[in-house]
């Protein structure tokens, strides 16, 4: 199957629902598909639960707290320090108008590589004993004790790359390889916003990070 290529991001994501779940490529400000978070925006959709590693640090994720289109956040950081500005979305967190899952991140990343292979869980000790256990299973493998934490997917992936084919295959640059190409893996429908589409062949395939398989539309965003 050959990935649909748009003219604009705003036509891409044009059918995101409200209520939707939906994962948001980037580590801190890089990597991140700005204009894809920007024209979700515009589109107005609600109601949405954001995965994304981080939101009001640099990122344009919060703009989506702005025009209150969040009703929960999946993160690992999204609370400042003490006596920083605080983000859009932290001063609506602090007021309980929206919810926040807070998640060690690489448990954040394993959660997510689990719910794109198919896993049942991830188990880990990370959080055993602190308020991040709450209300999860308990495992024993072995003599050791393990949080048995739940696979994430979404409905829809927004993901930034570097450069991509006709067919949809993906390639990097720097920080981008932190969540994008595992976020690719664990959603219905993956939208990419990429730097350069070339045609089909043009990309060296010993650098092709996220095959044609997982990717359903793209846009070439400068």
């Amino acid at each position: 199957m050959t990935a649909t290529i748009y003219d604009t991001p705003d036509a891409a994501l044009a059918d995101i629902p409200d209520g939707a779940s939906i994962m948001v490529g980037g580590f801190v400000s890089g990597g991140s598909p700005t204009n894809l978070i920007l024209a979700l925006r515009r589109q107005g959709a609600t109601q949405l639960t954001a995965m994304a590693n981080n939101i009001g640090l640099g990122d344009k994720l919060d703009e989506l707290a702005e025009s209150r289109q969040l009703a929960k956040v999946i993160a690992t950081f999204a609370i400042r320090a003490s006596g920083d500005r605080k983000s859009h979305f932290e001063q609506q967190y602090h007021l309980n108008e929206v919810e926040l899952e807070l998640v060690p991140q690489g448990t954040f990343v394993e959660r997510i590589r689990a719910g794109g292979a198919g896993l049942g869980g991830v188990l880990t000790r990370t959080g055993l004993g602190t308020s991040m256990a709450e209300g999860k299973r308990t495992l024993d493998v072995d003599g050791e004790t393990f949080l048995l934490d739940i696979p994430l997917h979404a409905d829809f992936a927004l993901i930034k790359a570097h450069r991509a084919d006709t067919l949809g295959n993906l390639t990097y640059r720097r920080a981008g390889r932190n969540f994008n190409p595992v976020m690719a893996t664990a959603a219905d429908v993956v939208i990419v916003e990429a730097e350069e589409i070339v045609a089909a062949g043009e990309l060296d395939p010993e650098l092709v990070e996220t095959p044609a398989i997982f990717v359903d539309r793209i846009v070439r965003c400068d």
